[in-house]
């Protein structure tokens, strides 16, 4: 009998999840692990929220039956994430102009995009992501057959955003292209725009009769403000922009395992709203039929109950304020132990992770030789840091910055 799958080669490890592994199995009492992008406490262990207990023993007590949600969601969750990603008097919302879809997390909210995009948009149509970003945007967008492009973002010798690269890549682009934006938090460089700098990606993108593309993951969690980080989505539906809004409620939520997202689009009218809204749903019949029904009742629960939405940010600036602490500790402990080069970036980079500046060879040697894991550009989850551990991290920063042949920092 001939081997069906004897052609099948075997897939490289996904980098991030190889890197857990490889920290699992280190038994180096110093180790680690800075490359996962999920909450943690100074203790380095996984944090549930408290809100999300209390809610989740509240909707306990109603005994919910497990039947299927409609294909598009559980309806009081898609309206909650609406709100929140556009503000409650967003004039687009109260058009009718807006549709939306529960989905498998942020990134089955980008597969619906780019399948979107595959399946009614023209053949040639280019989604251009930023370099560097979210290692996942590019797979995605790759099975689902989509071509993509990079357009310049992070300037790596100076440790900023290179606004003008990014500017004359987007005027280059085939107009009518769709630019996907981080909303906030960038991942991985933590480098945002200023809002005077968005104003001017916003026109170059009118100019050329783009389509703004946001991936929403970190809604609150970046600085602690629902508001602050939602502001670039704002300018631009404000501004009477259509759009793509792909939100995750895994960092906000620490719905990590619960894989809740909702992809939001805004349109240019409320019959454009219903034809997008079935045809997402056609798209999701034939995906996974529909989603899953816990993380987004909870979620609901939170959005829309005045008393526990207060509790949920409270715990949102908490978290936000400790790795702000982490940020600005590993900076001072940097400039304590005098470790060449100028670390102020640090400082101004925001959310979930941190770009050190260190070229490939100086990784290396942190994994190899200090039990340090991160990827291998530089990128460290700040989460993964504590009082404890950044002195460490800091003099093996050290250490390898003044072992390497090229002591420049990229």
């Amino acid at each position: 009998m001939s081997d069906f799958f004897e052609q099948v080669p075997t897939a490289p490890e996904d980098s991030i999840f190889s890197l857990t592994t490889s920290y699992q199995r280190d038994t180096f009492p110093k180790k680690l692990n800075l490359g996962v992008g999920a909450y943690r406490t100074a203790e380095a262990q996984p944090y549930v929220l408290n809100v999300v207990n209390k809610t989740e023993s509240i909707l306990l007590n109603r005994h919910e039956d497990k039947e299927y949600l409609p294909i598009d969601g559980y309806q009081p969750f898609l309206k909650a994430a609406v709100t929140l990603a556009l503000g409650a008097h967003s004039a687009a919302i109260q058009e009718g102009r807006t549709c939306a879809v529960q989905t498998i997390g942020g990134t089955g909210a980008v597969r619906l995009v780019a399948d979107f995009v595959k399946k009614y948009f023209p053949k040639d149509t280019t989604v251009y992501i930023p370099d560097p970003t979210w290692g996942n945007h590019s797979n995605v967008l790759r099975e689902a057959g989509v071509p993509w492009k990079n357009y310049r973002y992070y300037h790596s010798l100076r440790n900023r955003l290179d606004i003008a690269g990014l500017l004359e890549d987007l005027r280059k682009a085939p107009k009518r292209s769709v630019i996907l934006l981080h909303a906030c938090a960038h991942n991985p460089t933590g480098v945002d725009p200023t809002m005077e700098q968005w104003e001017t990606i916003m026109s170059c993108i009118t100019e050329r009769e783009h389509l703004a593309f946001f991936d929403n993951a970190y809604q609150g969690f970046a600085s602690g403000n629902m508001e602050h980080d939602a502001a670039a989505i704002r300018l631009f539906v404000d501004a009477g922009k259509q759009c793509f809004v792909a939100q995750s409620f895994s960092k906000n939520l620490g719905f990590y395992s619960e894989r809740l997202g909702c992809l939001t689009v805004v349109t240019g009218s409320h019959e454009e709203a219903t034809a997008v809204n079935s045809q997402l749903k056609a798209i999701i019949r034939a995906t996974y039929s529909n989603p899953p029904s816990h993380g987004a009742r909870v979620a609901a629960q939170i959005m829309t109950t005045p008393t526990l939405f207060t509790e949920w940010e409270g715990e949102l600036r908490m978290m936000s304020s400790r790795l702000s602490d982490m940020r600005q500790a590993l900076y001072e402990a940097l400039v304590s132990n005098n470790t060449p080069g100028d670390w102020s970036h640090l400082q101004t980079q925001i959310g979930m992770f941190t770009y050190l500046g260190l070229n490939k060879a100086q990784v290396e040697k942190l994994v190899d030789q200090y039990h340090i894991y991160m990827t291998s550009n530089g990128r460290v989850s700040v989460a993964g840091l504590s009082p404890v551990t950044v002195p460490y991290l800091a003099n093996a920063i050290k250490e390898v910055v003044l072992s390497t042949t090229d002591n420049s920092k990229l």
